[in-house]
């Protein structure tokens, strides 16, 4: 079970198309959103540190996506 609280994931494949969703998708979307999420902040992360920074910013996770 991931940290993310299932109603947003919901919303967000029901304003994908979604017309019906199980249990089990909801739970495995947030997961894969959690993990996806986590790759990109340890990636800006680093780069803010790289940048001789210990704020994390909007860019920095803006070039952590690419």
């Amino acid at each position: 079970m991931s940290e993310l609280p299932l109603a947003p994931t919901k919303r967000i494949l029901n304003n994908a198309g979604a017309t019906r969703l199980s249990a089990d998708a909801a739970d495995l979307f947030a997961s894969v959103i959690e993990e996806y999420g986590m790759i990109v902040a340890k990636q800006a992360t680093k780069l803010a540190h790289h940048a001789g920074r210990k704020t994390v910013r909007a860019d920095d996770i803006k070039l952590a996506m690419k």
